[in-house]
């Protein structure tokens, strides 16, 4: 008797509005492959467009990627969704931590990335590798990777005792700061070691879902 194939209802699939060389796209899309869900994502923003449309605007206000569509339901902000994925759907697992306080630290670690980390970061994303030659500011690559630096430091004695930022195994406290740390490493620019993240970026790096969704080519 042939084995019965799982019919997967539209209202099944969670959609994702982005590109899938966006930083921010990255982050819910590592979420999605962690947490094996049915997904399709669209390609909006920058060569693709769309995110200026009424019909993109009227589920993301701001024109910006990503945006997640879970049946009515409409998230944006990448962090957010990143939450609301593991809250949903990975609850019972170490991407969503079960008591507060490890939640709390998660979250702390999320908006840590996105206040401290995130300028500078962009600043030498641009200079380096999206810019054109002729627009690019070596001087402004110079004092971002001193501020980067700094950030860095904070995460990698973080790390000095941990194998993830929360602990043994990674939460959505990691993920921000994981897509950031391959775009650290993939950009060509003098920049500093840290041994303890170096480490943790090996242990991400050997994640399927982390090869598959963050590990692409910057462009």
């Amino acid at each position: 008797m042939p084995s019965k194939q799982k019919t997967i209802k539209e209202e099944d699939v969670v959609r994702i509005f982005g590109r899938a060389n966006s930083i921010n796209v990255q982050k819910a899309m590592w979420m999605i492959g962690e947490l094996g869900l049915e997904h399709e994502r669209v390609d909006v923003g920058l060569q693709f467009g769309i995110n200026d449309t009424p019909e993109y605007l009227t589920k993301n206000p701001n024109g910006l990627v990503p945006t997640l569509e879970d049946g009515d339901v409409i998230v944006w902000e990448s962090h957010s969704i990143v939450r609301y994925l593991a809250d949903k759907f990975g609850a019972d697992t170490h991407w969503w931590p079960n008591d507060v306080v490890g939640r709390a630290h998660a979250g702390q670690w999320m908006d840590w990335y996105a206040s401290r980390l995130h300028a500078p970061m962009t600043t030498i994303f641009w200079n380096v590798v999206r810019h054109p030659p002729e627009k690019r500011d070596p001087d402004a690559v110079v004092a971002a990777t001193a501020d980067a630096e700094k950030m860095w430091a904070i995460l990698d004695t973080q790390l000095s005792s941990k194998d993830f930022i929360g602990g043994a195994a990674p939460s959505v406290g990691d993920i921000p700061v994981g897509c950031a740390i391959h775009r650290w490493n993939a950009m060509d620019f003098d920049k500093p070691a840290f041994a303890n993240i170096d480490a943790w970026y090996a242990r991400l790096s050997d994640r399927i879902t982390y090869q598959d969704h963050v590990m692409l080519p910057l462009s």
